[in-house]
């Protein structure tokens, strides 16, 4: 068992002490209700015990009033006491919870005593195995679709190279042709294999990256940005023009992940732009939100068509002013990872060859 597990389960441990030790008691072991109530009963006679002996114990000529400030004082102090230690016995229920939503919001994976067997136990043990049955299938599945796609990968490079084969004996012009759409084809499915397994691998990032804020200093991404649209901007002859209007911010994104999504969307952008136009990038902050907008003057959208725009494998994908394909899922993409990291992703656009805009906002 690893070493940060067997670190934290004596952690939750330490922090369910109370509960722990009430757990040893025979008559309360079975039932979280009964560790309730059990606290409760002895919370509610500490001022009554605490009157008694103050009455058959100390001098006879104590007056009323004195009786009564010294009963407010025990209630009032019995009354803390209690809700202190009914706080202390809540800790399972709290922990459970913290365990289940670091997997749900970061796969992070916690052990959890499950010895217990009462409610709030069968609470434990069940989250624990919940987590990691998740986990393991996850995993599994994962596993089977990477397989699947390497298989598939194979099977499309068949007809390739009974095309290529076919070419290299110069054939009739008409056989040519038809084996030249079979390396397109299976082109076409290598590339949607791959931005299939590109999804999963981003999904995983995604889901395991920290949403701590970090500081990003962005002349150092813009190179990076650059180094990965430059080709496609010289097959169009598209200018890009950068705005940069903010050096440094803190976000809860990571650096690679905001680069990605930004040369995401600049390349969507240049396939649904004409050839020797321009897109505009502005990276700003307004009203203590911080902004990426792309800009083009490209084939646009329909209002309606929005939604449909971010959708995975969305049924409006289509082919680039250059006949560039798509697979239908790069807005997706972009889509999930930004929203995991607590930001937004939104376009619009005047209508059909109007052009776009799509805009990253997260709040500052």
């Amino acid at each position: 068992m690893p070493k940060n597990y067997i670190l934290t389960y004596y952690y939750c441990r330490l922090f369910m002490q109370l509960y722990h030790n009430l757990s040893q008691i025979s008559f309360l072991k079975n039932s979280y209700a009964f560790k309730f109530l059990f606290v409760a009963f002895v919370g509610i006679h500490i001022p009554l015990i605490g009157i008694l002996f103050f009455v058959l114990y100390f001098r006879h000529d104590i007056s009323p009033a004195s009786i009564l400030v010294f009963s407010l004082g025990m209630t009032l102090l019995a009354t803390l006491i209690t809700l202190l230690v009914l706080n202390r016995l809540i800790k399972p229920i709290a922990i459970a919870s913290k365990a289940l939503n670091d997997y749900r919001n970061s796969r992070k994976l916690s052990l959890l005593p499950t010895e217990y067997t009462d409610e709030a136990g069968l609470l434990l043990c069940n989250i624990q195995e919940s987590i990691y049955e998740a986990e393991s299938f996850i995993n599994e599945k994962q596993d089977l679709i990477y397989m699947l796609s390497h298989d598939l990968k194979n099977f499309a490079g068949n007809p390739q190279g009974l095309a290529k084969l076919i070419i290299s004996e110069n054939p009739s012009e008409s056989v040519t042709s038809l084996a030249e759409l079979i390396c397109e084809s299976t082109n076409l499915q290598f590339r949607y294999i791959e931005n299939f397994i590109k999804l999963l691998n981003e999904q995983d990032r995604v889901v395991k990256s920290n949403h701590e804020a970090k500081s990003i200093l962005f002349p150092n991404i813009l190179p990076f940005i650059n180094e990965q649209v430059e080709q496609r901007l010289l097959d169009k002859n598209i200018k890009l023009s950068l705005s940069l209007e903010l050096v440094e911010t803190k976000l809860r994104i990571d650096e690679g992940l905001l680069i990605q999504v930004i040369v995401n969307l600049i390349s969507n952008a240049v396939k649904f732009s004409y050839f020797d136009s321009e897109i505009k990038v502005r990276i700003y902050s307004e009203n203590s939100t911080f902004i990426v907008s792309v800009v083009d003057t490209g084939i646009g959208f329909d209002k309606n068509q929005i939604d449909e725009l971010f959708k995975k494998f969305t049924k409006m994908s289509r082919l680039g002013t250059a006949n560039e394909s798509s697979t239908g899922i790069g807005l997706y993409l972009c889509k999930k990872i930004i929203e995991r990291n607590q930001g937004r992703l939104s376009a619009v656009s005047d209508g059909k060859n109007k052009g776009a805009e799509f805009r990253i906002e997260f709040d500052i």
